[in-house]
């Protein structure tokens, strides 16, 4: 069993071999938390989940870190903007986040450190860069001396001449226009800490690198984010990791947008779908299953239609859970390993459209025994899709989805007594042979959204897609 990623440092796929046996480091750039999250913030929490599920099921001993970037420049301008504290702001952001990811079922992080509470670090390395030639102090910022550090935009593999940093206001006083701001003197109204060069802020790229050093050490196995995060962000963490003496991330692995009419999906924009009104209108259970089943590498282009698809696909997989538990009488417990062939897909970096290929060939082939009356069969099938699903953190037996059950139980309750009369009705149109009366009964039931199923133990309903 040898698991490949595919390393974005290395532009290949890899064997994964970790720096200390039986255990997993992961540094993922979480939340920069000025607004409330949309789908494609929480589709990256959820692939870096469904990676995490895969490594503890190999056996690995798994050390997860989700960072909280709680102060940066676009945080302060909506503290300014909407006349709020910035910390107010970004909490209440935070667990708008924190929500989004335990909606669709994310893993809570081994820890999620916040970028404020560790200025302390930042000041270290910050000293340590000074002292070593890496960086400097100008006009209370300080700034790292990019030539100074011989393989920058490794990562990105762009040349240096055609680079330009993104810059705020007050980032003044610099060496050349390419070193990029570590940390920011204050300003009027602004959040400020106080260092040897004087009070300040940090600088995005600083915090993920001296959080990583804190909760990783010197070296750890993978780093995770966007796509657009390389640069500047990854690329500059890097930067000033390695030039403090770490080791830092031996992998480097990132997800792919969810896009809108073929743009990235972004708040700037103005085109992001919030999760908080999306676990409105749709199950959080189908998107987990929308956003985390495509590669982790591929474009998702965000439409309803997509959703729609989705949700049937995985109506049909609870149909056969459904159909082989009353056949069963009881619950099917999972199966204690998966196919080997979902194995397989899922070591080949993540694979999981490959593996879910194999979750639906094994829903077919226990429909198939349902049909020919082979209960030992469907039950065994039932089994190998639970353990399958259970790792992609999509088995809706699982006690995390056992909520979206409860919700709305009464209505449920309410609902299911209405079209039980409407079905006797139907029943006896059948028991006199009405056969064009039972049809219309039906008909009308589907046409007001129910998905009507003869079984052995009589009708059943269940809510089609929408």
């Amino acid at each position: 069993m040898t698991i490949r990623l595919y390393d974005t440092s290395a532009r290949q796929i890899r064997d994964f071999t970790p720096l200390t046996a039986g255990c997993v480091s992961i540094y993922l750039c979480g939340a920069t938390v000025q607004a409330a999250p949309h789908i494609g913030h929480i589709r990256s929490g959820l692939n870096f989940d469904m990676m995490r599920r895969w490594f503890e099921y190999r056996g690995y001993e798994v050390t997860f870190i989700r960072n909280v970037t709680d102060i940066d420049d676009k945080i302060i301008a909506k503290s300014a903007e909407q006349r709020r504290p910035w910390w107010s702001i970004g909490y209440e952001n935070e667990r708008a986040f924190n929500d989004g990811y335990s909606a669709l079922g994310c893993l809570p992080p081994t820890y999620e450190p916040r970028a404020t509470g560790h200025v302390t670090e930042m000041v270290e390395m910050m000293r340590g860069l000074i002292e070593r030639g890496h960086a400097y102090e100008s006009e209370g910022n300080v700034y790292f001396d990019v030539k100074s550090y011989p393989d920058y935009l490794a990562l990105s593999r762009q040349e240096l001449d055609n680079i330009r940093q993104p810059e705020s206001t007050g980032e003044t006083g610099k060496r050349d226009a390419r070193d990029f701001a570590m940390w920011k003197s204050v300003k009027p109204g602004e959040p400020s800490w106080e260092t040897p060069w004087g009070r300040g802020r940090p600088g995005w790229h600083l915090e993920c690198s001296a959080m990583a050093h804190k909760y990783l050490g010197e070296a750890f196995d993978i780093h995770g984010g966007g796509l657009d995060l390389i640069f500047p962000h990854h690329e500059n963490e890097i930067a000033q990791a390695k030039a403090f003496g770490d080791a830092f991330a031996n992998y480097w692995v990132h997800n792919a947008w969810v896009t809108m009419s073929g743009e990235k999906m972004s708040k700037s924009l103005g085109n992001s779908v919030l999760v908080s009104e999306m676990v409105k209108q749709w199950r959080p259970i189908v998107l987990r299953y929308y956003l985390g089943t495509p590669h982790y590498r591929s474009m998702i282009e965000y439409s309803e239609e997509a959703l729609r698809e989705a949700e049937s696909a995985f109506a049909r997989i609870e149909g056969f859970y459904q159909r082989v538990i009353e056949k069963a009488g009881g619950p099917v417990e999972p199966a204690a390993e998966v196919p080997p062939a979902f194995a397989e897909a899922m070591d080949d970096d993540l694979g999981v459209p490959q593996a879910l290929a194999i979750v639906h060939t094994t829903v077919r082939q226990g429909n198939s025994a349902l049909a020919a009356d082979d209960k030992d069969a469907a039950i065994a099938r039932l089994s190998e899709v639970r353990a399958m699903l259970a790792v992609l953190g999509l088995d809706p037996l699982d006690p995390h989805w056992a909520g979206e059950a409860d919700r709305g139980e009464d209505l449920h309750g309410a609902v299911d007594t209405l079209v039980r009369l409407v079905l006797d009705q139907r029943e006896s149109a059948r028991a006199r042979k009405d056969w064009a009366t039972a049809d219309a009964i039906r008909d009308q039931l589907q046409q007001s959204g129910l998905v009507i199923e003869d079984s052995p133990t009589g009708p059943r309903w269940a809510l089609g897609p929408r």
